[in-house]
């Protein structure tokens, strides 16, 4: 039952986002339709031990889902004849009308941000419907309480159904005032990808490379914003190094010791090409660089560089200063200290952290332990940074950096 399970889990990150998208297409409720996608689920975790795992499992639950979703229109009593015609024929009907964006997950994300949700709801709502995280994934991302985020998932799918809003295209006019909210949850997809919040491995390569192949897409109907060719080079730049970022047991390999050799140098040739299509687009419209730009430009520091010695520190310490004034936020300040550390020195940095343990904006998050027991460590403090790498692994979720933590923590 296991495996069985894990099948279910592995067809579920890889098609969720697809089988969703496809059943909000044809419910036009993105609301609904991962209601009856979570029920398929569920009945796969019934049916699969019994009769076997089908040899296509996305489009068994995708068939499952629809036919769920018909039996809640008869329930409801609102068959009409389109709900008729699809009950008689599960496959989609065509449609010949141009529609800018063919992308039915791309669709939804823009569905999902609509603004008559807050924006802190349609993250939520897009990285539940979208990325296929939990509550508990998201809430730990967001470094926000888990009930918080279970009531703004709720609140939006029902302010959605509310307002009727249709799953379709919006129109090219409404795009720019939902762009910041899409960036941002493809990032954010991108991230759990990166670094996995929760189980066994730090790297899920298959959601990092849907957000990539996302953000690819929008850059392409919108190719004189700056900020979609740069959150273009920015994940280019970081997926370059997946490669290296872990042992083939699933083990994380930190920066200073991975193996460059294994990083994608065509990847990395992608990202800053990305990142020229970027500036020239915000030369073209008179804007300067924004957040996601600058952190394609400190990715790009690291990407060409041959080691960690030999990285361009005072120029990341500069990009992050000037990332702090336009998008700040505790992170970037986290980040900025290591840049400093490795710039002038742990004492300077440690200054920063503590203020940001004053402050408590990271209270809950494995990130400042970790951070703060790397410079209590360099600084020779190891009774400190043996509890502060403790405390880390106590607070992180993911089981490959919790081992990583605790022999951290060992070895002093």
């Amino acid at each position: 039952m296991m495996d069985i399970r894990r099948t279910v889990e592995a067809v579920w990150r890889i098609e969720g986002a697809r089988i969703i998208a496809s059943l909000a297409k044809m419910t036009g409720d993105p609301g609904f339709a991962e209601d009856v996608a979570q029920e398929a689920v569920v009945e796969a975790l019934e049916s699969w031990p019994k009769h076997g795992v089908p040899h296509n499992g996305g489009a068994w639950l995708t068939a499952v889902a629809k036919r769920r979703a018909i039996d809640a229109w008869r329930r409801r009593d609102r068959l009409d004849e389109r709900h008729r015609t699809l009950a008689h024929d599960l496959a989609e009907a065509s449609d010949d009308e141009w529609d800018p964006i063919d992308d039915d997950v791309l669709r939804l994300i823009f569905t999902a941000c609509h603004p008559v949700l807050s924006q802190e709801s349609q993250v939520a709502l897009t990285l539940r419907v979208v990325g296929g995280l939990t509550t508990e994934e998201i809430a730990r991302m967001l470094l926000v309480p888990v009930p918080t985020i279970q009531a703004r998932i709720t609140r939006a799918k029902k302010s959605l159904g509310a307002a009727h809003v249709p799953f379709e295209t919006p129109d090219p006019s409404e795009w720019t005032s939902r762009l910041a909210a899409v960036l941002g949850v493809i990032y954010l997809v991108f991230t759990e990808g990166y670094a996995a919040t929760s189980g066994e491995r730090l790297v899920r390569p298959e959601l990092a490379n849907e957000a990539l192949r996302l953000a690819r897409t929008l850059a392409g109907l919108l190719p004189r914003e700056p900020e979609a060719h740069a959150l273009v080079a920015l994940m280019e730049l970081q997926a370059s190094h997946f490669a290296a970022r872990e042992q083939p047991d699933g083990s994380p390999v930190l920066l200073a010791d991975q193996d460059r050799s294994l990083w994608d140098r065509a990847q990395i040739g992608r990202g800053r090409a990305a990142l020229e299509r970027a500036d020239a687009a915000a030369t073209a419209t008179g804007r300067g660089r924004g957040a996601y730009a600058i952190q394609a430009a400190i990715a790009q520091c690291h990407a060409v560089a041959p080691s960690v010695a030999e990285t361009d520190w005072q120029r990341i310490v500069l990009l992050y200063e000037v990332l702090g004034r336009i998008a700040r936020s505790p992170i970037v300040d986290l980040n900025r200290a290591v840049a400093v550390s490795m710039a002038t020195g742990p004492a300077s940095a440690l200054m920063i952290v503590d203020r940001l343990q004053d402050d408590g904006a990271l209270r809950g998050s494995h990130l400042l332990p970790s951070v703060r027991g790397e410079l209590l460590a360099r600084l020779g403090r190891t009774a400190e940074a043996r509890s502060e790498f403790l405390t880390a692994a106590s607070l992180a979720s993911n089981l490959s950096l919790k081992a990583v933590l605790r022999a951290k923590a060992s070895a002093l």
